[in-house]
């Protein structure tokens, strides 16, 4: 191992430790910061990110995950709002005040400000003793140890923490706030993840001439002459009504070749795959890609709410869509 894969692991382990130690510490102060916010959003409120230098960053992140999750939110630069922005808050709003040490002149010369503009203030520091943690309504503590850098300075371990304070708040207010995958969808209308929220299954399925299907009754070689026309790994296995029975694939040919089990003319249903996994006509592509990472499958059929196959998802064709 190379002295810098050494000192590398190192970072990872302070970080890791650090995070373990934030974790272990979190009590009742956790529960009020989440009242409090759930307060402040029902009567129309925002809440209200700061810090400087690195923890300005944390802000923007913390806040972003804040508005794409369900919890208003807008960061504040301590800098800027003494020189106007601070019309940018109301009384109903809530401030989160992140600063590591609790000492960050900014910072603190920004409460008394905050106040007067009626602000319950919220601080995340590493002391709670801190004039920050002291001025504040709520202190959120973050126990995590030292920096990684060698002349402990440099902001790592600690936002790191930060951050991942921001993420666990985020996420237990949207248990709390019960924010659905559709309203997530409508924040994240663009790239892979809003393709993947937008679009469902029946947007991406091969259905049609793309669609290969068999009856049980029909031969290994009828199936992959069915799989061969429609340019298929695989054959969904359906009955005279249109439901599923099974799923023959490229893989299930292959096992019963290795295992002598070839015979071309034998029915399908003697090699197929049964029951077959599906999933509903309705489902969203989010919801497929789980079950694609979860079953490592390659073909999924497709049904309707009455049990009728109307076709075929192809893990090769997600990438074509740019959802995965």
């Amino acid at each position: 191992m190379t002295k810098n894969i050494t000192r590398a692991r190192e970072v990872f382990d302070i970080e890791i430790e650090g995070l373990k130690a934030v974790r272990n510490s979190l009590d009742e102060t956790f529960d009020k910061t989440i009242e409090l916010i759930l307060a402040t959003l029902e009567k129309g409120g925002l809440v209200v990110v700061t810090g400087v230098g690195k923890n300005l960053h944390i802000a923007e992140k913390m806040s972003a995950i804040f508005a794409s999750t369900g919890t208003r939110s807008i960061v504040l630069n301590p800098v800027q709002a003494m020189h106007g922005d601070l019309g940018m808050v109301s009384s109903k709003d809530i401030l989160l005040a992140l600063s590591f040490s609790g000492e960050s002149e900014e910072v603190v010369k920004l409460i008394p400000a905050i106040r007067r503009h009626g602000l319950k203030v919220v601080s995340l520091t590493g002391n709670p003793k801190s004039t920050l943690a002291e001025m504040s309504d709520i202190h959120l503590n973050i126990p995590c140890g030292k920096e990684a850098c060698p002349f402990g300075m440099a902001p790592t371990n600690s936002t790191t923490a930060t951050m991942a304070m921001g993420d666990a708040l985020a996420m237990v207010l949207i248990d709390a706030q019960k924010f659905p995958i559709q309203d997530y969808a409508m924040n994240h209308p663009a790239g892979a993840i809003g393709r993947a929220l937008v679009m469902k299954v029946t947007d991406i399925m091969r259905s049609g001439d793309r669609f290969a299907s068999v009856t049980p009754k029909a031969t290994v070689m009828e199936a992959l002459m069915a799989m061969t026309k429609a340019k298929s790994g695989s054959a969904a296995i359906v009955d005279d009504e249109g439901c599923l029975v099974g799923i023959f694939t490229d893989g299930d040919f292959r096992r019963a070749v290795s295992e002598g089990r070839s015979d071309l003319d034998a029915s399908v249903s003697t090699v197929m795959t049964a029951p077959a996994m599906f999933v509903r006509d309705d489902v969203y592509a989010a919801e497929l890609l789980k079950i694609f990472e979860k079953k490592r499958i390659d073909d999924l059929p497709v049904c309707d709410a009455v049990g009728k196959v109307v076709g075929i998802v192809d893990i090769q064709d997600l990438p074509k869509m740019k959802i995965m």
